[in-house]
C-alpha cells in the first residue's frame, strides 16, 4: 500500500445506513492502516465508567475529582478489557505510537499513572478496546459506503463535546450528515 492509500491519521466516519451498534454514528480515528488491516479508536462512544473507576481498577487514585469524573470511550469492539489513550505529544511514555505531529496512541499503564497524578498530557482521550479491520476488510467497507474517510483533527479528537463529533467530521468533508438518507447507496 502506497503512502497515499493509507488511511492512517484519518477518521473513518460512519454512514447514517451503517446499523451496527459497536459503530452507529461513530467516528473511528485511525491509529494505522496498512496491507495487513487496520486499527482504529473510536472517539464518539462515551461509555458509563469515569477514568477514576478505571484507574481504581488499575490500584491509581486519581489526584482530584475532575480527573475522576473524565469520560472513558468505547474504543471499539476489539480487546474492550484494554486501554487505549489518544493524546498529544507531551511525554515519553512506554508503547507509544506517534500517528502524526498532534496525536499519539499510547497503551501502557505509565501515562495513566501520570493522569492520575495530573501530570499526563496536556490533551487525551481515554477509550477501551479498538475497532480492527483486517487486510482488505475496511476496502471493501468503503466500497459499501458503510464509511466516509478523511483527514483527522486533533481539535474534533480533543476539544470537541463526543456528541458533536460525528457531525463536526463529516463536515471537515464539506458534507453535512443530516442531509443523507438513511437508504444512501450506489446511483
Amino acid at each position: 500500500m502506497d503512502e497515499q492509500a493509507t488511511l492512517t491519521n484519518h477518521f473513518l466516519i460512519a454512514m447514517p445506513t451503517l446499523e451496527d451498534p459497536n459503530f452507529h454514528q461513530a467516528v473511528a480515528y485511525m491509529c494505522e492502516h496498512n496491507d495487513e488491516g487496520g486499527l482504529g479508536i473510536i472517539i464518539n462512544h462515551p461509555t458509563e465508567v469515569t477514568l477514576g473507576e478505571l484507574l481504581e481498577h488499575l490500584e491509581l487514585e486519581p489526584a482530584t475529582a475532575a480527573i475522576a469524573g473524565q469520560t472513558v470511550y468505547m474504543g471499539g469492539p476489539v480487546q474492550r478489557e484494554r486501554g487505549f489513550v489518544l493524546h498529544n505529544p507531551d511525554g515519553d511514555w512506554d508503547s507509544s505510537l506517534q500517528v502524526s505531529e498532534e496525536i499519539c496512541v499510547t497503551t501502557s499503564r505509565d501515562i495513566l499513572a501520570a493522569i492520575a497524578e495530573g501530570k499526563g498530557p496536556s490533551r487525551y482521550l481515554v477509550a477501551l478496546g479498538y475497532a480492527g479491520w483486517e487486510a482488505g476488510q475496511l476496502e471493501e467497507e468503503l466500497a459499501q459506503n458503510a464509511w466516509l474517510n478523511g483527514p483527522a483533527s486533533a481539535e474534533i479528537v480533543f476539544d470537541r463535546d463526543s456528541s458533536e463529533r460525528w457531525q463536526a467530521a463529516a463536515a471537515l468533508l464539506g458534507v453535512d450528515m443530516t442531509l443523507l438518507s438513511s437508504d444512501a447507496g450506489h446511483a
